[in-house]
């Protein structure tokens, strides 16, 4: 290592040093404000602040999420839920913003939630009322079932864990809580606490308010030094000098009479400490306000001894025949025997266990002799020795002398015997050491110690006397911390030491082996759980030398072996020190903490750090305006750093600062000094670069709306800072100006980083379907852009009425990036291409429903643009579909089609092929798979139901007509006239094409009439209830096709409907007019051969007798039957069709009253004409079965008694009912049977 980085180590450690005492220098001084509080208290009204979300977390929130829409939870939700909670994790949980917020520390669980609550509460209010449900309900719902995602498995019922120092922040907090917070904020060690705690005497309360009037003075002599020798500071105004004193004076003044306003007896608010004794005996240490005291009673200790005698050496005053034996005993329990064995060879190996409850037990071993004498009563004792053993005694035997009576021969006797003591489990260490408490001062005395463990946190040191269960002094190890300390003067005995220090005791104790106290320290350091690990010091610094003295120890650090930096710090004067500078460095290392805690704070302090700078500034006059001025300037750091800090903060700080430096007093302080101006004004500059920063960022500085409020209060706060005093408002117009420059450059980053999240990049030589795509996504993530800016930054219009306006004239900055972009987009593409209104749909569909962006400058621009290619469009498709009709009907095979046009989507045009033009292909608007087969063509690859309507012609038209009026009306046009004049244009061009597909469909009808047949062969052709079914579906679509909004309609456009609507109806009665004038032509064919069989006539005779003649050899058919069997298959058969084929039930029904009257009319004339005859056989059972089979039959298609029953059939009925009459009088049975009265034998 060179010199240079030599001196820059060494110059790098002095400066680590010097900040380490002023650290311990300022955690003296909050000591001391937190032990004896007398002018401030934990404030309970602030707001309880929420947990952080940090990345971990947020990633484990997008896996549940994401496990939810895929369906691996089992949390049951219908599908409008599912749509929400999919938004919410495309838009917020996997955005960059959502990232940012976690990352600047100011994002919540609570924050996600009401994120996802503004967005369900829009969607809610969309869905349409339902019966018995209200939406409130609906989002309690969601609102459980998100909670139920967020948490996901997590067990809310497992025990809590002992709370973290970071978790209980926000409550009010115990003494103990505070010195432990704020030895994390200064980087004090929790020995350096113990030490500086004891040195200050912060248990005592007379030493504490004795210390704070000595303060007090301190800064009244002060105060008069600074008069008398004029060190004032630099005021904008000499005459403040004066009253800077008397500041200094009543500052103090008002401090005393807060201490002398204090019950003498308590000395601060909850500042006496409950002193707990472990036993009514006063001890060498003391319990202090531990939580779980432990009594004596509750140290439980048990022993197994094993006694081993082996044998006896020295027995010489005994004859070797005689028999001795060996007894031992534990006090207080039962004694044992050996075997007997001879004076020569008293050897045993005889083992003896016992158990016992006393550290210290007393084992008396004794040596006898049996007396043979007939008076002796007792055996001889030869010897006895009494023994202490321990855990730590040696376990293999030894030679023992024993203690023999007086005068006996045997001086020399000697036992071996072993002692074998275990160690329970609760016994983690024991030994002899020297001890001496602080409290009680007991002298320094020599004392068997046990380290025992209680329960599995509890530890306590105990002190036994000999042959005792209970200790005799116990001291509980909770909040102790032990070390290793050099040796004690005036303490004599045990030559190396160590200590056990919390607050309000010191214990100092000592032994004479240094492995003996380095196992001691190990043992209690593990049984404290103390962070500080001790570590052995050298030889030559921890042994009582009688010559020379130990190496000086450092001033400042603070080993509990070295007591001279401690007794610095306590003794420093605090008057002597600048509070203003320590005071800055206190709130800003408080602030450090409290910003990396586990809380979402925004830049507030905890309710317990509020009170101890509240009380060190108090107590030690650090003035406001500086303790605000600092706070701002660290509250910036953070927030230019991307933390959130809230701006209500800001606020409140700055109109402190700003109220005291225009002479307003907020804290009762009319000295103003020039420091205080300067730094202020230099704040303010600095405060309004960073809020114009944050509104010209206010999507990343504010994302989605958080913190609630921010936005709003951030707008609140620039205007306070444009104040020029405190009283004069900023004009309105400077104000708006200033935030409208803020908000222009908001659009452009806001446009940039648009860009760059769709990684789109703009190339005029790209192609033109890409750059078409492209400008589609980039316009979608536009209007979500917009939308999100509405949605959670429109509360800038609660401080000012015309932010909504800044934000719209924001919205047409933004706009204006993204219409550069599309017009270059637009200018490439191909002539006559339509794949551009996809885009105009999007936009406008937008646009037109924001109030302040509909016709707008954008707005109208897209107007502009899109116009031409609409007129264009439609003038194609119009001349398109009039060619396809030429063509289609020049074409028609009057196939019928399924129906297209009751449930017609939204879908793409279809091309209509063979024509010379190239037709232009309406644009595709999520179209149903069903549709794609008609892409190509719209008869092939159908699988046609039998359900049919009009011809292929016809369907494509309607199909067609309705497509392009559906697709001008989701165009939207916003401009009113316009839009007008394509609706009108369209229902002009769908009349004028109806009309034309209606003339074709009658010529087509009267062609296919002209050639039918008129025999009972005729059949009803399926193209001809295609054309009818072209024509009911022409009036149907008539009503939609070619007639404007009620509110739009004109007379002339109603009269134009009613004409195409006459037309129609008139086409029908004349369609149905000549089908039933061929029914009839058939039934005339049928009635005219029935004619030959009139009376009188030559050809009746001669049927008759041919007939007759026949009979004779075979046999001949009905005459007549074969007749009125073919008409009834006839009709049967053409009814069948009809019903099948057309559509219209209304429409079939009147064709049958249509078809039954006429047949009846036609028979009932055909009657009349003879009535002055009498009907052959064979027309009366001709006439009599096809009038009732086709009454009957005409009855079962639905036609109505009334129609049935006519006079008609009447005349028919009464006319063949006679005839029936007079032929059964005649010929008998030559009916065979038929008959006009109705009977269910017969064959129907």
């Amino acid at each position: 290592m060179t010199r240079r980085q030599q001196w820059k180590e060494r110059e790098r450690f002095q400066k680590e040093e010097e900040e380490r005492k002023m650290n311990l220098q300022i955690y003296v001084f909050v000591l001391r404000c937190i032990a004896y509080p007398f002018n401030a208290k934990q404030p309970t009204d602030m707001t309880r602040r929420q947990q952080k979300v940090n990345k971990q977390q947020l990633q484990t929130v997008k896996e549940r999420f994401l496990a939810f829409l895929n369906g691996e939870t089992q949390i049951v939700a219908d599908e409008a839920f599912c749509n929400a909670v999919r938004s919410y994790y495309e838009s917020f949980l996997k955005s960059e913003r959502a990232s940012r917020m976690v990352q600047s520390g100011g994002c919540s669980a609570n924050d996600f939630r009401e994120v996802f609550k503004k967005n369900i509460e829009r969607r809610v209010r969309s869905l349409p009322e339902i019966d018995g449900l209200s939406k409130e309900t609906v989002l309690s719902s969601w609102i459980a079932k998100y909670d139920a995602i967020y948490r996901g498995e997590e067990d809310t019922r497992r025990p809590t864990q002992r709370a973290h120092m970071g978790s209980v922040s926000e409550l009010i907090l115990s003494k103990e809580q505070l010195y432990e917070m704020f030895q994390q904020i200064l980087g004090v060690r929790k020995f350096e606490h113990q030490l500086l705690y004891n040195g200050c005497q912060l248990d005592n309360v007379d030493e504490q308010a004795a210390q704070i009037r000595r303060e007090l003075d301190g800064r009244l002599q002060l105060a008069e030094n600074i008069a008398r020798e004029r060190r004032y500071p630099k005021f904008i105004s000499a005459d403040m000098e004066v009253l800077y004193v008397e500041e200094l004076r009543s500052s103090v003044n008002l401090l005393m009479a807060n201490l002398e306003s204090l019950p003498v007896s308590k000395g601060g608010p909850d500042f006496k400490q409950k002193l707990k004794r472990s036993s009514m005996n006063n001890s060498f240490l003391d319990l202090g306000d531990e939580g779980d005291i432990l009594s004596k009673s509750d140290v439980v200790l048990s022993f197994t001894l094993e006694i081993v005698i082996v044998e006896v050496h020295g027995l010489k005053s005994l004859a070797p025949n005689q028999v001795v034996y060996c007894t031992m005993e534990v006090e207080g329990g039962e004694k044992l025997q050996t075997d007997q064995a001879e004076a020569s060879r008293p050897q045993w190996e005889t083992q003896g266990d016992f158990t016992t409850t006393h550290p210290l037990p007393s084992v008396k071993v004794k040596l006898f002799t049996e007396r043979t004498g007939v008076l002796a009563l007792e055996d001889k004792e030869l010897g006895r020795v009494v023994l202490n053993p321990t855990t730590n005694s040696p376990k293999q035997a030894e030679f023992h002398r024993m203690v023999v009576p007086r005068n006996s021969p045997d001086t020399d006797l000697r036992i071996k015997l072993a002692v074998r003591m275990d160690k329970p489990p609760n016994m983690k260490h024991s030994g002899f050491l020297y001890a001496s408490g602080q409290r009680l001062r007991k002298r320094w005395k020599k004392r068997y110690f046990v380290l025992v463990q209680v329960s599995q946190y509890t530890f306590a040191m105990c002190s036994y006397r000999e042959k005792k269960a209970e200790p005799q002094e116990l001291m509980q190890l909770e909040g102790y911390t032990v070390d290793y300390c050099d040796p004690q003067p005036g303490l004599q005995g045990g030559c190396v030491f160590f200590n056990a220090v919390k607050e309000g005791d010191l214990v100092i104790f000592a032994c004479d082996d240094e492995q003996d106290r380095v196992l001691w320290v190990q043992a209690m350091y593990r049984a404290t759980g103390q962070s500080y690990k001790p570590v052995p010091p050298q030889l030559n610094r921890t042994t009582n030398r009688k010559e020379g003295n130990p190496k000086p120890p450092t001033p400042i650090s603070l080993n509990p072996s070295q007591r001279q930096g401690v007794e610095d710090l306590i003794s420093a004067t605090p008057s002597r020190f600048d509070h203003s500078t320590l005071f800055r460095v206190l709130q800003k290392k408080t602030l450090q903490h409290r910003m990396n805690d586990s809380f979402s704070c925004l830049g507030w302090f905890s309710p317990g750090q509020v009170f101890v700078l509240d009380e060190y500034c108090a107590r030690y006059g650090v003035r406001g305006c500086h303790r605000h001025l600092s706070y701002l300037k660290d509250l910036m750091d953070y927030s230019e750093k991307s933390a959130l800090v809230d701006p209500t903060l800001l606020h409140y700080s700055y109109a402190f600062c700003a109220s005291h430096i225009h002479g307003n007093r907020p804290d009762g302080m009319g000295t103003v000094t020039v420091e205080e101006k300067e730094q202020f004004e230099s704040i303010r500059s600095r405060l309004m670069t960073l809020l114009m920063n944050q509104i010209t960022h206010f999507r990343y500085c504010f994302p989605f709306g958080r913190p609630d409020g921010a936005l709003k209060a951030t707008l609140s706060l620039l205007e306070r800072v444009l104040m020029r005093d405190i009283t004069t408002p900023v004009p309105s117009e400077e104000m708006k100006n200033l935030l409208q420059k803020c908000l222009e450059k908001a659009a452009q980053i806001n446009y940039s980083q648009l860009l760059d999240y769709a990684q789109i990049k703009v190339d005029p030589e790209e192609a033109a379907d890409k750059q078409l795509e492209d400008m589609l996504m980039l316009g979608e993530l536009c209007i979500e852009v917009l939308q999100q800016n509405d949605e959670h930054h429109s509360e800038g219009r609660e401080a000012f009425s015309w932010w909504s306006d800044l934000l719209a004239d924001h919205a047409e900055a933004f706009l204006c990036l993204y219409r550069q972009n599309l017009d270059s987009a637009l200018q490439v593409q191909p002539a006559d291409s339509w794949n551009t209104f996809p885009l105009f749909q999007l936009l406008n569909n937008f646009l037109r429903t924001d109030p302040h962006l509909c016709n707008g400058p954008f707005h109208k621009h897209l107007q502009d643009v899109f116009v031409p290619l609409v007129v264009r469009y439609i003038d194609l498709m119009e001349s398109s579909i009039a060619q396809s009709i030429h063509r289609g009907f020049e074409q028609e095979t009057w196939q019928p089609v399924r129906s297209l046009t009751n449930n017609l989507a939204s879908v793409p045009l279809p091309k209509v092929p063979n024509l010379s033009l190239t037709l232009p292909q309406m644009p595709s608007f999520s179209a149903p798979a069903w549709m794609g087969p008609l892409c190509e063509n719209t008869l092939h690859g159908i699988n046609l139901p039998d359900i049919f309507n009009g011809s292929a012609t016809s369907e494509d038209l309607f199909w067609k007509l309705d497509a392009l009026q559906m697709f001008v009306l989701d165009l939207n046009w916003p401009e009113p006239e316009f839009a007008k004049h394509l609706e009108q244009r369209l229902k002009l061009m769908a009349s004028d094409m109806m009309e034309a597909c209606v003339k074709r469909t009658k010529s087509a009808f009267d062609a296919k009439m002209q050639k039918a047949s008129k025999s009972t062969e005729f059949r009803v052709p399926l193209s001809v209830c295609t054309m009818f079914n072209i024509l009911m579906d022409a009036k149907k679509q008539c009503s939609k096709l070619c007639v404007l909004d009620c509110s739009q309609e004109t007379d002339k456009q109603w009269q134009y409907h009613s004409r195409i609507d006459v037309l129609i109806d008139e086409t029908f009665k004349e369609m149905i007019s000549s089908l039933i004038s061929k029914f009839a032509v058939v039934l005339d064919g049928v009635l005219s051969k029935l004619s030959r069989y009139d009376e009188g006539t030559f050809f009746s005779s001669i049927l008759s007798f041919t007939v007759k003649a026949a009979a004779k050899y075979v046999e001949v058919p009905k005459p007549g039957m074969d007749l009125a069997d073919t008409y009834i298959t006839f009709v049967r058969q053409n009814q069948d069709i009809l019903r099948d084929r057309i559509s219209d039930e209304l429409y079939i029904e009147n064709l049958f009253e249509q078809w039954y009257s006429s047949s009846m009319k036609a028979v009932c004339v055909w009657l009349t004409d003879r009535l002055d005859l009498q009907l052959h056989t064979y027309q009366l059972k001709t006439l009599i079965k096809i009038v009732k089979k086709t009454y009957r039959d005409f009855r079962l298609q639905g036609v109505l008694d009334g129609t049935l029953n006519n006079r008609s059939y009447e005349t028919i009925y009464n006319r063949l009912t006679v005839e029936e009459a007079t032929a059964a009088v005649k010929a008998g049975g030559a009916l065979q049977g038929l008959s006009m009265r109705d009977s269910d034998e017969e064959d129907i």
